[in-house]
């Protein structure tokens, strides 16, 4: 076969990218690979008639040329250093590690790149991947991740181990239509804690591209995981993200989403409560301009009783961006004294931005407290009229109230340090609004 291949139009090579040569892969993993991309090869492309893709523009789902990145030296100025008291730190140009810092990880525990961490496991790891087959609409995506990914992290903390800081992932991007296949894997043994926070960045602000990425979360009986997901590439880039979590007896998960940069964006989370006591809150907050599409499919799953999750989603549109939310609560046989809750909520800054929001719930137990809704509207006049009799500028009034809008979705994080962080990155978008 030839270097490259067409695949529904897209140029792409003959074959899916190796591990790291150096690295002998066990063969669960290889037949993982090779399974997967046979999949990727046998599904078809999205269309309309799929109900997972309602709203969505499905030519902005379709990719050009997709080549696999070769070169093992990238130039890129790396631009900030988060979080000071980082318990690891690892920095990715088109996934490959440029820097990496483990030194704050607790002995027992392990942080490692993900080829690593597959090599040396061995077979332990096998029950992790690919654990939940369901997905909402992204499986052509999810298998050609399944194939392809040449990177990532796995984090493993120990029976009552908490890990003190947050591990931050830098994934940086650099080069036309260059694209990225990260997979990040947590497991959270009992009694656990940890925090991990990814964000994902260009290194040039013009050239296109592309992540598809994978991240699954495993918290044991009262294990907790923080996930953080910061997307915040150039606006000629795309991303899909892939996530699913599954809470265990009295295990908490908490799940965080901003989105600010790229063209397109297509996030999916299906997140099972699947022991008593299991609680999984998520938190997202989008804010779209120009022509910028973020596309939201979550699915909040309880399979055991006295289970609970929270969902809150808050969007800020302008010019003719689009913003598309599409939520289930899915309450299974049995499951009963479920306590779920799904929000989204839409600010509208223009006459030309687009918001589809659907909501939905399916209840199949007894005794359940469930509800779920979305509202949009514009911003008050009032509020504005209050802010301009106290000496403030319309203009700078509706930068603070749509600020403050957005912020409300992360006021339970319970970390100020990471509120501070995302409450910056939010202000600092809102300055390139004209």
């Amino acid at each position: 076969m030839s270097a490259t291949t067409q695949i529904d139009g897209t140029t792409w090579m003959d074959k899916p990218p190796v591990q790291d040569t150096n690295l002998e892969m066990p063969e669960w993993y290889l037949k993982f690979q090779q399974d997967s991309w046979q999949r990727f090869l046998s599904l078809p492309l999205v269309s309309r008639s799929d109900e997972d893709w309602r709203y969505a523009d499905l030519k902005k789902s379709r990719f050009e040329k997709l080549y696999p990145v070769k070169s093992t030296t990238v130039p890129c100025s790396i631009d900030e250093k988060p979080f000071e008291n980082a318990a690891a730190r690892f920095i990715y140009i088109n996934g490959q590690l440029q820097e990496s810092d483990v030194s704050g990880i607790p002995n027992g525990a392990i942080c490692a790149p993900i080829n690593n961490a597959v090599a040396d496991a061995g077979d332990r790891l096998e029950a992790y991947f690919d654990i939940d087959a369901q997905r909402l609409g992204d499986e052509k995506f999810a298998a050609l991740n399944g194939a392809a990914t040449n990177y990532g992290i796995f984090v493993y903390t120990p029976k009552g181990i908490k890990i003190e800081g947050p591990i931050v992932v830098q994934h940086y991007i650099s080069g036309d239509s260059a694209p990225v296949f990260p997979r990040t894997l947590v497991i959270s043994e009992d009694n656990s804690e940890v925090s991990v926070i990814e964000q994902f960045k260009s290194a040039d602000p013009k050239e296109p591209g592309l992540s598809i990425g994978v991240c699954d979360l495993h918290a044991e009986k009262g294990g907790k995981i923080q996930h953080v997901l910061v997307q915040n590439l150039n606006e000629s880039s795309k991303q899909v993200h892939l996530s699913s979590s599954h809470s265990g007896k009295d295990a908490r998960v908490q799940s965080i989403v901003l989105n600010l940069g790229g063209a397109w964006v297509r996030n999916e989370s299906i997140n099972r409560m699947i022991d008593e006591g299991a609680d999984t809150h998520l938190y997202g907050a989008n804010l779209a301009t120009g022509l910028q599409e973020f596309d939201q499919r979550t699915l909040q799953i309880h399979d055991a009783e006295h289970t609970t999750s929270d969902l809150l989603i808050k969007n800020a549109l302008y010019e003719k961006s689009r913003v598309i939310f599409g939520g289930l609560i899915q309450v299974l046989e049995g499951a009963h004294h479920t306590d779920s809750y799904q929000s989204c909520r839409n600010l509208i800054g223009s006459e030309d931005a687009e918001i589809n929001a659907m909501p939905g719930l399916e209840i199949d137990a007894d005794q359940v407290r469930c509800s779920h809704g979305a509202t949009s509207g514009q911003i008050s006049k009032d509020e504005i009229f209050y802010l301009q009799s106290r000496g403030i500028p319309a203009e700078e009034a509706r930068r603070i109230i749509s600020c403050g809008f957005l912020l409300e979705a992360f006021s339970n994080v319970g970390n100020p340090e990471l509120q501070e962080w995302l409450s910056g990155m939010i202000e600092k978008k809102f300055d390139t609004i004209s």
